[in-house]
């Protein structure tokens, strides 16, 4: 069985809707100074997994320096893919989908949008195939959607993680289980399972 600690990305210098890939402002460093040490406190070092995406990088750093690491980057584990839409309608595009159901999301997709199922299967052959127990940084959308293959959910969002929470799965062949949710939006201090 391997065990999986999937933390979600700091704050972000920009929204969704302003820019296409911000890093984090100056609290999301407080925040991914903070999330390293908490990990770090609780576990022994292990493989550390980001997208590709700057917010996830930034916030994998400092745990990688702690633990003397290079992070791999996984585009598996990035952010959703978006339909060809200007910033502000990618906005409004992530909103109503999140509101929704995978079938929804594949009905309603404007013309030119990318393979959704493509994009989901190639995520959860990732988090299956992980050979390791690993830090993984990622994203709001992609860990909701290995939540909610563990609970056999078609939901977009089963559950609000909020920024550099920590949500930790266990996958055992093709089984993916929860073993506890990462904090929500509008919860207190960070909560850590594991060793």
């Amino acid at each position: 069985m391997t065990t999986l600690y999937l933390v979600r990305h700091a704050r972000l210098a920009a929204s969704f809707g302003d820019a296409v890939d911000p890093g984090l402002d100056a609290s999301g460093t407080s925040q991914a100074e903070a999330v390293a040490q908490e990990l770090a406190s609780r576990l022994s070092p292990m493989p550390i997994y980001s997208s590709p995406l700057r917010r996830c990088r930034e916030t994998a750093q400092p745990l990688a320096t702690r633990w003397v690491a290079q992070p791999t980057i996984l585009a598996e584990v990035g952010e959703i893919p978006s339909p060809p839409l200007s910033l502000a309608e990618r906005q409004t595009w992530l909103r109503n989908a999140m509101a929704g159901t995978w079938s929804e999301l594949k009905r309603t997709a404007p013309p030119g949008s990318p393979d959704f199922d493509a994009w989901r299967a190639g995520l959860l052959k990732a988090v299956r195939g992980m050979p390791a127990d690993s830090v993984i940084f990622s994203h709001f959308v992609a860990i909701n959607i290995i939540v909610g293959a563990a609970q056999g959910s078609e939901l977009l969002v089963s559950f609000r993680p909020d920024l550099t929470s920590v949500t930790t799965i266990e996958v055992s062949g093709q089984t993916i289980s929860v073993r506890s949710l990462g904090r929500q939006q509008g919860e207190g201090a960070p909560v850590l399972a594991g060793r």
